[in-house]
């Protein structure tokens, strides 16, 4: 589960910006939106299940998400990275000093009911700065602290006692545009291993078009292993008029006219599972007002429905094993009753039994109300004048429990976070002499 993630210097975010799914004092929605981990020290309760961001458009909450994006790939990509492989990020470039100095990431979470705080400072070329620091039973305990040796030769790392293992080779083997944390784990360190596995396998994080090139993967995998009914059920429940799903065989020659209809990343998708001569089509059935059923291919159902397909395989494993996904722009192409239909998930105990937490960002505003969320779960970004992103909670603000439109609100001005629509607007009029 993930506590909170802070990020500084990376992109459009030059200050430090902390994103919290720590709940706050206030009671409302505790019966749903608040996750208790059983049989855990009072420290790690209660975390919040989801946390919406809104802001305008490059206002910087796609650059939140990417920066947890990047920190997973700095983890997981670490043992693959050549030696002389520019690291994957980008400083805040509005300020000389930026420009030249790390991107710092850190992040709290729990495995395996033990809280860690995990952080790196990097820039494209080296690792700065790397630390660990565990809590069992709410006690911190320092494992590693890395950091550049004051000749700025090479690195050097202090460990502590209660981390056991090769920390010696650990550290030799160690290149400077790599990870300790993951050159340990893959080298089998019983004790980081898993800290590792939380980035490979926990966080589910999709950012921008391009990341749902693989997203529809375990959906085609559910409807392999004739699971058509989990997957039915959950695009069934979003009001989609579909009363069957298949796989069909097909041979690589029918593929273009075949998915001729679809979006450019599932096309890619069914391209790259061809192997060498055959492929799957995903067909869809519909009852006509005779009776009978008639197929078509997901390529001629509309974007939302091919959307909710992509989503299905993930959301439901998400679900299963308590994971956390991560979306950039959720609303795309879905209805806002569709939208708040996949956080109503979330956020309902008896499908959501094993801790699972969503994090969004989106411009659909219908679902911006207290009926679906707490106050400390809706987030704001805005791009300041000096360019750089500012990230706050509407629990900085006096909202008046279960009686404000927050929708109203936000679309006023209240908190913020807004395009401002009446300098563009200026703009048009001196352009056309008015």
């Amino acid at each position: 589960m993930l506590i909170e993630f802070t990020v500084k210097n990376f992109r459009s975010i030059r200050d430090e910006a902390l994103l919290s799914m720590v709940k706050g004092a206030r009671k409302e929605l505790e019966d749903t939106n608040v996750l208790q981990i059983n049989d855990a020290p009072a420290s790690l309760n209660p975390l919040l299940r989801s946390a919406v961001i809104y802001g305008s458009n490059a206002a910087g909450k796609t650059n939140l998400l990417r920066a947890l994006a990047t920190m997973q790939s700095l983890v997981v990509g670490s043992h693959q990275r050549p030696p002389n492989e520019a690291l994957p990020v980008t400083p805040f470039l509005m300020s000389s000093k930026a420009r030249t100095s790390p991107s710092e990431f850190e992040i709290h979470f729990i495995v395996d009911k033990v809280r860690y705080q995990y952080g790196v400072a990097v820039d494209q070329q080296q690792v700065h700065e790397e630390w660990l620091f565990a809590f069992p039973k709410g006690k911190s305990q320092k494992w590693f602290h890395r950091e550049r040796s004051p000749d700025q030769t090479g690195t050097q790392t202090k460990f502590g006692d209660k981390l056991k293992g090769e920390k010696e080779l650990w550290e030799r083997v160690t290149r400077p545009n790599g990870l300790l944390l993951a050159t340990a784990a893959q080298l089998n360190s019983e004790q980081l291993t898993p800290i590792y596995n939380w980035f490979a396998n926990k966080l589910k994080i999709a950012v921008g078009k391009e990341s749902w090139n693989q997203q529809p993967l375990f959906t085609i995998s559910l409807l392999e292993q004739q699971q058509q009914a989990r997957v039915l059920r959950f695009m069934q429940a979003a009001d989609f008029a579909i009363a069957g799903l298949s796989l069909r065989e097909m041979d690589g020659e029918h593929l273009n006219a075949i998915t001729q209809n679809m979006p450019p990343q599932l096309k890619a998708l069914l391209t790259s599972q061809l192997g060498s001569s055959k492929g799957m089509q995903i067909l869809t059935q519909h009852q006509t007002q005779e009776g009978d059923t008639i197929e078509m291919g997901l390529g001629d159902e509309s974007d939302g429905t091919q959307k909710m397909f992509c989503y299905a395989g993930p959301w439901m494993d998400t679900l299963a094993q308590g994971n956390i996904m991560v979306v950039d722009e959720l609303h795309d192409n879905l209805h806002p009753l569709l939208v708040q239909y996949l956080v109503e998930m979330f956020h309902n105990p008896e499908i959501n039994r094993q801790g699972a937490q969503l994090i969004f960002t989106t411009h659909e505003t219908s679902i911006l109300n207290q009926d679906l969320f707490r106050r400390d779960q809706i987030w704001f970004c805005e791009r300041e004048q000096d360019q750089a992103t500012h990230l706050y909670p509407l629990s900085d603000f006096a909202v008046r429990k279960g009686t404000e439109n927050i929708e109203r609100g936000y679309l006023s001005g209240r908190y913020g976070a807004l395009p401002f629509l009446k300098e563009i607007s200026d703009a048009f009029g001196e352009e056309h002499g008015a």
